[in-house]
């Protein structure tokens, strides 16, 4: 593995510096210490810097010599509502909010690209470092694009990088097509006629209703969706009736879930079929049924020329641990939006064995401190490759050709 001397030396920084966000999380939106801390650095390092964009985001924008093409790079900041139960120096000092998912990781290995290209500035060309808030399911980077991130920051193409336990830290896969799952949320209300719960032939049961719609939900995965084309459909809430009123047939049951594709043409079906059963069902119990399908996330899906870009610089820092085929993961994230508007490409980065069981969103987690020189290695190179300088620039960088060390 090929990591920067420059990086390197820099690790005690960055270490100290993911390990401080680590310790005082902030949820989507409400990001204000990091991306004040996140826009001093940029600062430092020379950027111009922009703020405000989806509220919290920060986008960095470094530009050299005379070349033409623009790339974007993403992070995101925000963490987790859940506690943090494992003790570490470095613990959580706010209550019920958790880095559980790597964010500060992302952070510092983006601020340590950042702060080495700054230093080195062997490339020509236009990189936006986007700093983006809210991922975890509050829409930061719809918000971003909405507020004009790509009208004002435009890219010939984005790159974002996520940690995954279970891949060693000198482990990189980069895989085109679909990476992520699209994620969409439900909402099922049936609407019956309450009544005495020894009288149930007096009223319209949504109960029953919920349970026959229930048992028939999983029939959309297993016998609409193509058996080649991956589907998730969860029910994950139920709320009916008063465990204080065992004797009342409440009026109204609502349950509510998720739903998981990599397609267009899957998504809408699960939208459909999920209406249709629910419609079924109490059209069979004879009561009403109100349905809302809230499209939330598009899934990830790798832009081949820059999945090849991101390749040919995961290989230079991770030569053969660089892998070429991992599963995709019916987790969403909103990076898609980014993609949406120019060619983009989602790596996975590894952060070592998930010790005792912690993955992503588990209260034990913690981002590996090992993987931060590897990620901002990566980005390196990609922005040095993507944006290749002249010759004569390229000699005149102050690490020359002993700038890069195995590690």
């Amino acid at each position: 593995m090929r990591v920067p001397l420059g990086i390197i030396d820099d690790l005690t920084f960055l270490t100290a510096l993911r390990r401080d966000v680590h310790a005082h999380p902030e949820l989507g939106f409400e990001e204000v210490r990091t991306s004040d801390l996140v826009a001093k650095l940029l600062e430092e390092a020379g950027l111009r810097v922009h703020r405000g964009l989806g509220t919290t985001g920060v986008v960095g924008t470094l530009q050299v010599g005379n070349g033409t093409r623009t790339i974007g790079l993403r992070a995101d900041m925000d963490a987790l509502a859940m506690p943090e139960l494992a003790d570490r120096p470095y613990k959580s000092t706010v209550a019920e909010k958790m880095h559980a998912c790597g964010h500060d990781g992302h952070t510092a290995m983006l601020l340590g690209a950042v702060r080495h290209l700054a230093a080195t500035r062997n490339f020509s060309g236009t990189v936006h470092f986007i700093f983006q808030p809210a991922e975890e399911g509050r829409g930061g980077a719809r918000r971003m694009v909405e507020d004009g991130l790509f009208e004002l920051f435009p890219c010939d193409a984005v790159y974002g990088l996520h940690n995954m336990p279970g891949l060693a830290v000198n482990e990189m896969a980069v895989v085109p097509g679909p990476q992520l799952a699209s994620s969409d949320s439900w909402r099922l209300t049936f609407r019956g006629i309450g009544t005495h719960g020894a009288k149930p032939h007096l009223g319209r049961d949504p109960i029953t209703a919920a349970g026959t719609f229930l048992a028939s939900l999983q029939t959309i995965v297993g016998r609409v969706v193509d058996p080649l084309q991956p589907a998730v459909v969860s029910a994950c809430s139920l709320q009916a009736g008063d465990p204080k009123a065992l004797n009342v047939i409440p009026d109204t049951v609502e349950i509510g879930g998720t739903a998981r594709a990599y397609t267009p043409h899957v998504r809408d079906q699960l939208e459909g079929e999920i209406g249709r059963l629910a419609q079924g069902a109490a059209a069979m119990h004879g009561i009403e049924a109100d349905y809302r399908f809230e499209r939330r996330i598009p899934p990830v899906v790798n832009d081949p020329d820059a999945t090849a870009r991101a390749l040919s610089a995961a290989r230079s820092v991770f030569g053969e641990k660089t892998l070429t085929s991992f599963p995709p993961s019916t987790a969403g994230d909103d990076f898609a939006f980014f993609a949406l508007e120019a060619p983009g490409c989602y790596v996975w980065l590894g952060n070592g064995p998930a010790v005792d069981g912690a993955l992503h969103h588990n209260s034990a987690y913690d981002f590996n401190d090992e993987a931060i020189g590897p990620g901002a290695a990566f980005w390196t190179a990609l922005v040095e490759q993507e944006l290749k300088a002249c010759r004569a620039s390229a000699r005149a960088g102050p690490f020359g050709p002993r700038s890069w060390s195995r590690n």
